[in-house]
């Protein structure tokens, strides 16, 4: 296969992560609210009601404030998504599974958004990520040409969700429950290309997050006893042991 035969699938996957980047913002922004607090449903002004999860963070009647969802942000959102989505095309190639990774992306890159600027994991996107998770898969399962294994996927979502519980229960300050539902989803990614896969990208959120910490200390920021939001490394984490086994399927 020559190079411009690999490289459309990739460019394909970057301009659909970057569609769907730009739809981010109004959900980011609705969700991130603290621990307790109502979703948001009004405009960044406090005026219009916003009615939907999908598109720019203001309202039509507020377009163009400054206090809205700012053009640098809708930009950040797309970027990332379209990268995840390009280097997801490009470790997994034209298998099946590839379908599942490029539905599941931008639902990652809102989660990692609201646990960093709120230290906060919503049910209504962890929980139907580890079910979507697990359908899609399945149905990759099911047409030919596929790298992974689905019993090791569904199996690998509760065993994960279980081992983060643990850590949830030594430590609630340090790991939130919200980490242990986003585990599940986390699990049966990672079980898709197997149990090797699934050490692999535990290990990698723990360390991203202990280099982040202790980034922090030295650079005078926190002390050791200050939270971090761990829901990015462990979704960091995740996509690295993903990219990892779809490379080596």
């Amino acid at each position: 296969m020559d190079g411009t035969a690999t490289g459309l699938p990739v460019l394909a996957a970057g301009a659909w992560g970057a569609l769907t980047g730009l739809l981010l913002p109004r959900a980011a922004y609705r969700f991130c609210v603290p621990y307790g607090e109502p979703w948001r449903d009004r405009c960044p002004a406090g005026v219009h009601p916003v009615r939907g999860w999908l598109g720019t963070a203001g309202c039509g009647e507020c377009r163009g404030r400054s206090d809205g969802g700012t053009r640098g942000e809708t930009a950040v959102l797309a970027t990332a998504t379209a990268l995840v989505c390009a280097a997801l095309a490009a470790a997994t190639g034209s298998r099946p599974e590839l379908g599942a990774w490029l539905l599941l992306a931008p639902v990652g890159v809102l989660l990692a958004t609201v646990d960093a600027r709120v230290r906060r994991l919503p049910d209504p996107l962890t929980l139907p990520f580890a079910a979507a998770a697990l359908a899609l898969l399945g149905l990759a399962a099911l047409l030919p040409e596929h790298t992974g294994h689905w019993p090791t996927a569904l199996c690998a979502a509760p065993a994960l969700a279980a081992g983060y519980f643990v850590l949830h229960l030594v430590n609630p300050d340090g790991m939130g429950f919200g980490d242990v539902k986003l585990a599940a989803g986390s699990g049966a990614v990672l079980g898709w290309y197997g149990w090797p896969t699934v050490l692999l990208g535990t290990f990698a959120a723990f360390l991203l997050g202990a280099l982040y910490g202790g980034a922090l200390v030295l650079a005078r920021r926190a002390d050791r006893k200050t939270g971090v939001p761990f829901g990015p490394f462990l979704l960091a984490g995740t996509l690295a042991g993903l990219l990892t086994g779809a490379f080596a399927a």
